[in-house]
């Protein structure tokens, strides 16, 4: 894949600015976990859709609120004091509640309770959106229960603003495809050496050349005798 071809194509999206290398570096994270774990391209192109809106444009890794409005939650598994804002958004699609940091602490293998600043970790919340989205982690549906992008945004959060993540995804997907999402970048090619004018004869044609040289020399000479 061609970052360069995808990261100009995609640049309009983050406005006049334009994005900074911190933004350029996440979603590298992302690209990588999509690669690696070969996801198809419209699948690909909705999850960097989502992780663009959740993440503010890939501005926030921790949501920006204090986390208080989840307090007391027993839906969200909160239900000792301060699980509000110890427990708030963190991640690509800012998971919250205690009980999401302990169903995903099991899944990668590290104590989200005790530290749940980990859950904003690139690394960490690289798997936790590709893998929460097609496992349907979330709400409980995946993305491959959906053919349109509209109707996957039930993957994440019912269908709040449904149409304009779906237009994101289109734009990523066209970008996708014009980098050659899924396939090895092109090496360029080395050119092969430009004939010379005057190539210098082979060895044979040199050696040949020297005896006819040496024959009539001996000739002459001989007839000097």
């Amino acid at each position: 894949m061609n970052l360069k071809i995808f990261f100009d194509d995609i640049r309009p999206l983050f406005g006049s600015r334009g994005f900074t290398i911190g933004q350029m570096g996440l979603i590298e994270a992302v690209i990588e976990g999509l690669e690696a774990r070969q996801v198809p391209v419209r699948h690909a192109a909705y999850i960097l859709g989502t992780a663009f809106h959740e993440s503010d444009r890939f501005r926030a890794m921790v949501e920006y609120a204090d986390g208080k409005a989840y307090e007391g939650r027993r839906s969200l598994g909160n239900t000792q004091k301060g699980d509000g804002p110890r427990f708030k958004g963190r991640g690509f699609v800012q998971i919250t509640g205690r009980r999401n940091y302990r169903d995903w602490g099991r899944r990668l293998g590290v104590d989200l309770i005790k530290e749940p600043h980990l859950a904003a970790n690139p690394e960490y919340a690289t798997r936790i959106l590709i893998e929460g989205m097609q496992l349907g982690t979330f709400t409980g549906k995946k993305l491959d229960d959906y053919k349109t992008y509209r109707d996957m945004r039930r993957v994440v959060n019912g269908m709040d603003r449904a149409d304009k993540i779906a237009g994101y995804a289109v734009d990523f997907e066209d970008a996708l495809r014009k980098a050659n999402y899924g396939l090895p970048e092109a090496k360029p090619v080395d050119p092969l050496p430009s004939p010379t004018a005057d190539p210098k004869p082979a060895p044979a044609a040199r050696k040949s050349g020297l005896a006819l040289l040496w024959g009539i020399i001996l000739r002459i000479f001989n007839r000097s005798k």
